[in-house]
């Protein structure tokens, strides 16, 4: 893979193994980026006021098929936290307006204590507007089997739930969760489900109607690999119409010939002005991809994962968060360290001493590295980080 280094514009001196955090962009997607944004600058009148629409929807148009969706139910945001903070305001209209029942005092929103803390906080925030409870299923380590997280998750659904939302990815985990299974439960029972993705797209295969998910969002700037500042939405169509918009403007009640003609994509797509090239360069992402032949690169990736996985596991003595070959991870993983170690003097000693750029993280009273394993990654990368950790431990 080490072919794929030189169209990164990553500092070199560094070993970087924290793609996750907020991905990376290749060289020939940067340039299609900064051409858009030259275009903008040039006259942005015409770029904002006359072309940018049209550029949208065929961006839009690219990553619906991407992502096995129709393009007029997927809309572009900054990022998925911005994405679910619109859903979150929109929460009672959902479930009195599709659903036939407003929140009740104590009705639930049903997570796990895997989730990414921004949202975590989002939700939090909106449960103590709504006078609704968040509540965290806590997912055990080691996880075994897929099944078996399914019905211990199911256990903690009951009369009052009526919102499930949980990652695709975890964050702080990285673990794969088998959200297809749970959709499909929840579509079944009336509770609306929400997935976040934010690490899914570019890193699995994505098929969102398979999936079955009534929102799921996902951000476009990290494993796809775009432009910082991409994410996309996706709602079934049969909740759009729900959904407030976060930020009101020109698409609201969009006057004949102004809008695309979709209210949910005129609701939430102009939010005034702002700079949306980094969404007309996702199909550039997509297409860099292609060209690369990305499926070949992510086997290699996951297989080089797997690897530094069982040494780091070796070198700690520690044992896997998951099973191998099961299914739970694909290129980013975590592995447990001593308790007695500070994480963020780790952190700081693998940067600052080895010039790794690796996140070691506190969570919920265990120590754990979070190795991302990218198509610029190769074996020199995991070696300088298993070489830093024997020296350090």
């Amino acid at each position: 893979m080490n072919e794929l280094k030189d169209l990164f514009l990553l500092d070199k001196e560094v070993v970087f193994l924290n793609h996750g955090s907020y991905g990376a962009c290749p060289k020939p997607v940067f340039e299609v980026y900064q051409e858009f944004q030259r275009q903008l600058e040039r006259q942005p009148v015409e770029f904002l006021g006359r072309n940018v629409m049209d550029m949208l929807a065929e961006s839009r148009e690219a990553l619906g098929e991407y992502l096995g969706v129709s393009a007029n139910d997927v809309v572009y945001f900054p990022n998925p936290t911005t994405a679910i903070n619109m859903v979150a305001r929109s929460l009672n209209n959902l479930l009195e307006g599709f659903y036939g029942k407003p929140i009740q005092p104590g009705d639930h929103i049903l997570t796990t204590d895997h989730e990414y803390g921004a949202l975590d906080r989002t939700w939090q925030f909106t449960c103590e507007k709504l006078n609704m409870e968040y509540t965290p299923c806590t997912i055990q380590l080691p996880v075994t089997n897929h099944d078996v997280f399914v019905e211990h998750f199911w256990t903690k659904v009951n009369e009052v739930t009526r919102i499930i939302y949980l990652s695709h990815i975890s964050s702080p985990t990285a673990l794969i969760f088998p959200v297809e299974e749970i959709c499909r439960r929840a579509r079944q029972a009336g509770i609306l489900c929400i997935v976040d993705g934010a690490h899914a797209v570019g890193q699995i295969h994505l098929d969102l109607k398979q999936i079955g998910a009534d929102i799921y969002t996902g951000a476009c700037h990290k494993w796809l690999s775009a432009p910082k500042g991409s994410a996309v939405l996706y709602v079934r169509p049969e909740l759009q119409e729900y959904l407030d918009p976060l930020v009101v403007s020109w698409g609201y009640q969009a006057e004949e010939g102004y809008g695309t003609g979709h209210s949910f994509i005129d609701y939430h797509e102009w939010q005034g002005t702002r700079d949306m090239t980094a969404f007309l360069a996702v199909p550039a992402a997509i297409e860099f991809q292609r060209q690369q032949g990305w499926e070949i690169v992510q086997e290699g990736c996951s297989k080089l994962a797997r690897e530094t996985r069982r040494r780091i596991n070796a070198l700690t003595g520690l044992s896997p968060i998951c099973p191998e070959d099961s299914g739970w991870y694909r290129q980013m993983f975590s592995v447990r360290l001593p308790d007695e170690i500070d994480a963020k003097k780790l952190g700081k000693r693998l940067y600052e001493d080895f010039q790794i750029e690796v996140p070691v993280i506190d969570w919920n009273e265990k120590k754990l590295l979070r190795v991302s394993i990218q198509g610029y990654n190769d074996q020199s990368d995991t070696d300088a980080l298993l070489t830093a950790l024997e020296r350090i431990l």
